[in-house]
This record gives C-alpha cells, structure tokens and sequence, in this order.
C-alpha cells in the first residue's frame, strides 16, 4: 500500500522507516527544509522509560501553585490570556492528578516506552546507526529528602512494572558520575536507571532518513499542508502548497500541530503544546562534565554528554503555540547547569533553543486508528517523543499491515478520551 506520513520529526522517520521495512509505499511530507528540524532538534538526549512517571499526579497541583508568578519555574501555566484550548486541556489534567489514574497512566506509558527502547537496540543493530549514543544509564539525583522519598516509591512501582532501577546514596551517585563531585554534599540520594539511554535526536533522525531513502521511502520537505480531501469516512488526499498528494493510508505525526488539521476532520484531538528549553555547551578536554545522562529532578532538568557537547534542557511552559524564545527562562537554565556542574563546559556561548512539545493531559501517546477509516494517529508523546518513537513507529506499522503488535494496546487510542 501506499501510505503517506505527515511530519518528519523523531516520530514520522521511524514510522516511515517501519513502514518501508514492512514493504509499503511510504512518502513523507514536512514543512521543513530536512528531518527533525523542529521538536527534535535540540532535545534533552535522553531515551528515558524512568521518565514514564506522568505529568499529571497528585503532587503537580500543589507544585504548580508554588511556582505561580516564578519566570524560572520548571512549569508555567500562563493562565492570565484567553485559552480556551489551555483551560480545557487544563482540566482534563486536573482529572488525571488522582493516584487512581497516576498509575494507570504510568503503565500505559512505560509500555510503549520500554517496548521503544527495546526497538532502539535492534534497529541499531540491524543498521548500525550511530547518533553520539551511550548506553550508560540515567541517574536522577535529588537533594530534598521528602522528594527524594516519594520518587523512592513511585520507582518501586516502577519497577514492578519492568523497569530495572536502583537506589544509591550520595557516594554511590558520584562514584558512577564524579562530575556530581561539586553538590555531592547536598544529594539526599539518587535512583539509577541503568537500561536507559542518551543520544542526539537530531542526528538520529537525519541518519534514519538517509536509511529510508535507501528503501526508496520519498521525502517531500518544504511543503505545507493547506487542507484535506475527505469523502465518504476516507481521506483521499492532501492538499498542499506543492499539489495534492494521494495514498491508501495516511499518518498524521504532526506532533503539537496535529489538532489544527485534525479539526479538519471533526477530530478533537486533547494535545497541548508545552515550550521547552535546551542549552547545548561545547566541551573542552579540561572541563568535567558527565558522561552519565543526569536527571535533576527537583528543578526538571536533564543533561545528556552528545560527543564533545553537553546538552541541557528541561522545563515546560504552557502558553499555545508560540515558539518564542524567552531569554529569562533559557538563562535560568543555563544558570541551573552551571551551579550543578560549573566545569561543565563552555556557558558563555551555550547555543540556545526552545521548541513545542506536544502534551496530552494524561501524559500517554495517541497511537492507532481513528474513526476516519484509513487515518492513523502517532502523537501526543509529550517529553517521550525521542524515547517512545521506534516503539511507536513500529506498532503503527504493524496495525496498517494488519499484524499484531507485540505490546497491548488498550488504552493508547484517541478512543480514551
């Protein structure tokens, strides 16, 4: 069949790559000049199940109050505009703050990403791909005792649900990164997830297109989608600024923007986009900063060693689909990087960047079919994007092939909402 993907991020390569590999037709559209030129480009690193915990617990709201009014909070609610996408999104995701749903939304995301990772290896070794990637591990240190308690607990529950993690005292922790040597005496302890991964999204994607062009998969970039032909409960085609582009199945992986044209269609999709930042530091042969993947979790930064950069990024700012770089937050960032690891490279010219993260208010993906009949949906992944897309493209894959997929997928659907 001929199947046409809409999005080149992280998500829409790998769905193409699984696509090509089951032998269909597959053609890519993006607005973009190249692949993963938007969410993708300058993320955390980090291929992260141990992030699986959702954005939506019981802790949040009280958080989130706290942070009111702070430019340099880890998230930001920009509730004085009229939204009426962020209030309606917003309380969805209060409904979801209870421990009932906590854990529910904790295993569906998990499983996709646990199966993700495990796709991860495998496409490596089919292909031999190479994106400044370590398989070190993901440490998360804290240095509040209450916090560092109940992230104990959820990583219990984590681990009962096949998740590998380990707790270690502050000792333990700088031992596996000596880069930590300079807050080791503030650490309460750490957990330490030690099947996880880091690498460069960008890169990855790049490589896997070029991959996909070797099975003559079709990328069509610099073309903008304008509308949708639909008849009859199928799409027929779609138009954009380059003509019209047909195929037998369509795959919307347009990530944040995906409810614009699924409007399009009498689809609501509940996908918010959440404005992260990242800070990328050159890495001279006399700085010390860690090979170890870090996550900090009471400021919601992560630090990801790409090569002889340093990638830091981390928190979320929920105000609509402005891509505006604010300098505050990114130099508040930066300064957080710096107090954590102050030899950790080259800050005075640290390249900044922000971009939309694409939130659903129960943290889990949309995967899988629509009432449109020969629509699929591969979006939603929030920060997971990076870490869930080889599972996620896979199973797409597998439902338009009319193969099983190896992982349930009850509760991954548009129909949950």
């Amino acid at each position: 069949m001929k199947v046409l993907v809409m999005g080149a991020g992280v998500v829409g390569v790998t769905t193409a790559w699984y696509l090509a590999e089951s032998g269909h037709e597959v053609v890519v559209l993006d607005r973009q000049t190249g692949p993963a030129m938007e969410t993708s480009f300058a993320n955390g690193g980090q291929v992260s199940p141990c992030h699986a915990e959702p954005w939506a617990n019981p802790n949040t709201p009280a958080k989130a109050l706290q942070w009111l009014g702070r430019e340099d909070a880890p998230l930001i609610f920009r509730l004085n505009r009229w939204d009426p996408a962020l209030w309606a999104w917003g309380l969805r995701f209060l409904r979801n703050c209870t421990p009932e749903r906590a854990k529910r939304n904790l295993e569906r995301t998990l499983r996709i990403a646990l199966y993700s990772r495990e796709c991860l290896k495998a496409l490596r070794a089919r292909t031999g791909i190479s994106y400044d990637q370590k398989s070190l591990g993901i440490l998360h240190v804290y240095r509040d005792p209450q916090t560092f308690q109940q992230a104990c607990k959820i990583s219990a529950l984590m681990s009962q649900l096949g998740l590998e993690r380990q707790i270690k005292t502050p000792a333990e922790a700088i031992t596996l990164e000596p880069a930590l040597q300079n807050v080791g005496d503030q650490l309460a302890g750490a957990i330490f997830t030690p099947g996880d991964e880091s690498g460069d999204a960008h890169l990855f994607t790049r490589q896997l297109a070029q991959f996909c062009q070797s099975k003559d998969v079709s990328f069509q970039f610099q073309t903008r989608i304008h509308g949708l032909d639909y008849e009859k409960g199928r799409l027929l085609g779609v138009a954009t600024n380059r003509g019209r582009f047909r195929a037998d199945i369509f795959v919307m992986a347009l990530g944040s923007f995906s409810p614009h044209l699924a409007r399009h269609l009498g689809l609501r999709l509940p996908i918010y986009p959440a404005k992260g930042y990242s800070a990328t530091l050159n890495v001279g042969p006399t700085d010390l900063a860690p090979t170890v993947s870090i996550t900090d979790d009471e400021h919601k930064m992560v630090y990801s060693r790409l090569g002889n950069r340093l990638r830091c990024a981390g928190t979320a700012e929920l105000a609509g689909w402005n891509e505006h770089l604010v300098e505050s937050r990114a130099n508040a960032l930066v300064n957080r990087a710096k107090a954590l690891f102050p030899r950790g490279g080259n800050f005075t010219e640290a390249e900044l960047w922000a971009g939309l993260r694409p939130v659903t208010p129960d943290s889990v993906p949309i995967l899988g079919k629509t009432k449109i009949d020969n629509l699929f949906l591969n979006t939603g992944h929030g920060t997971l994007g990076w870490t869930m897309s080889c599972g996620s493209g896979r199973v797409l894959a597998d439902l338009i092939s009319g193969r099983p997929t190896d992982i349930g997928m009850d509760g991954l659907g548009l129909e949950r909402f």
